[in-house]
């Protein structure tokens, strides 16, 4: 792995050939068991990279909300596949770098995700602590201690992340140039590739998890010729983290998974849809209590809308601008930053000052609601679920919840409106049926 701050001129290279040896090495250490690679949501596609890279290397590949498809998405459904062209392209992530000094704060990418759905970031998730006081701190702490360990990545990292793959989107294309004379090619993946998506997932959607598949392969006799395995499965209503961090549904299906992978690499080549039957309705059980079932499908089953060309457009409004900033404005800037100002603008990011702001250890004043709340713990004495005013309490949480969705709604509806007008009439395409699921 490599370390929350990025060694200097890091590059996307560097970090695939560096997993590459990780792997060769797992796999000396344990020869003729290839290791299984997991990765989850942009660990994914560095994990499909190795696996087209380093043919028969690897043994099966688990993706988990991973995004391969960057432009796929449903208008409306999926607002974050348009940002990057209502900002203007790579251009403001590099500005980014440069303003940290080389490096880019992990921090931004949180913060995007949070933007998503403000309700949950800013509201439900403090109001849900305060309903549950008793039996959530420490569920709380645990989650936010991990989600605030925010990861900087080096400039060229960032750089080529958004150029290649938010905005080129060329990972599907077989266009992802890894380094001189080495390019990505989707084709030659040969080990078998188990892909988990939800369509609760706001942030990497089944579009973009599965979208690869019919652009890499024609058909299905296509898929069989080039003798490849795929497994897909999908769950309707997990989000994103909850594919990740033990979700009660996804933790049965990551389970199944794990234990069905000697089935998997014995299917013969195609496309199949993985079905799990859990009669008992715990979780937490094993085979036999559960069991695992391959569909085959169809290639063509995958059909979401298609790639509109406002994508296209957008792709070639971020070469003149990044072309644009990296001649005439990013020299001035790097010229002008310095370790000092790199750091101030580090801690005054909104993610880390709504944090520290509220720490004893930056603000004296809260030792005293720390003093306060020891003396409350030992008194208080909760009250019944059916008291008038905790019923009042939980309605006003839902109240302010509908609102803040509502002004979020109206703001995703306004930005694809402008996109619409900014690059094409064509991004509100109508999306098509999902797949694997059955005729009526």
């Amino acid at each position: 792995m490599f370390y929350p701050e990025p060694s200097p001129g890091q590059t996307l290279a560097d970090v695939l050939h560096a997993l590459r040896r990780f792997v060769d090495e797992v796999a000396q250490r344990h020869p003729k068991t290839p290791p299984i690679l997991y990765g989850n949501c942009q660990a994914g596609w560095a994990v499909a990279i190795l696996s087209a890279d380093c043919e028969g290397l690897v043994g099966p590949a688990v993706l988990n909300g991973s995004p391969m498809s960057y432009w796929a998405g449903e208008a409306g459904v999926n607002p974050m596949r348009i940002t990057g062209g209502l900002l203007g392209g790579v251009w403001l992530a590099h500005l980014a770098a440069d303003l940290g000094n080389g490096r880019f704060d992990g921090a931004w990418l949180a913060q995007n995700f949070e933007n998503l759905k403000p309700e949950k970031a800013i509201w439900e998730k403090y109001a849900g602590l305060f309903a549950k006081v008793d039996t959530e701190r420490e569920r709380f702490l645990e989650f936010e201690r991990w989600w605030n360990g925010f990861y900087f990545m080096s400039r060229e990292e960032i750089v080529a992340i958004v150029e290649n793959l938010f905005i080129g989107n060329k990972l599907e294309n077989g266009e992802f140039r890894i380094c001189n004379g080495c390019t990505a090619d989707l084709r030659r993946i040969r080990n078998p590739l188990v892909i988990f998506a939800s369509y609760g997932d706001n942030i990497t959607p089944p579009h973009q998890a599965l979208g690869w598949i019919p652009a890499v392969y024609k058909d299905t006799d296509d898929l069989k010729r080039a003798g490849q395995r795929i497994v897909y499965l999908t769950n309707p209503h997990v989000g994103h983290l909850g594919l990740f961090v033990s979700a009660k549904v996804a933790r049965l299906k990551h389970r199944a998974i794990l234990e069905s992978l000697d089935e998997i690499e014995e299917l013969n080549p195609g496309l199949y849809e993985m079905q799990i039957d859990n009669p008992s309705g715990d979780p937490d059980c094993h085979k036999p209590q559960f069991s695992v079932r391959f569909i085959e499908r169809k290639v063509e089953d995958i059909d979401f809308a298609k790639q509109p060309e406002s994508f296209e457009r957008v792709r070639a409004v971020s070469e003149a601008n990044e072309a644009f900033y990296r001649t005439f404005v990013s020299p001035w800037v790097q010229a002008a930053t310095n370790p000092w100002i790199a750091e101030t603008l580090k801690w005054q990011h909104p993610m880390r000052v709504s944090r520290y702001v509220f720490s004893e250890v930056f603000n004296p004043w809260m030792r005293v609601v720390a003093g306060l709340a020891d003396v409350v713990a030992k008194e208080r004495r909760p009250m019944s679920d059916n008291y008038p005013m905790i019923k009042n309490e939980r309605e006003f949480f839902g109240r302010v919840s509908e609102a803040m969705e509502m002004v979020r709604e109206l703001r995703d509806a306004g930005n694809e409106h402008v996109f619409r007008l900014l690059y094409g009439q064509n991004l509100f395409e109508p999306s098509q049926k999902k797949p694997g699921k059955d005729e009526p």
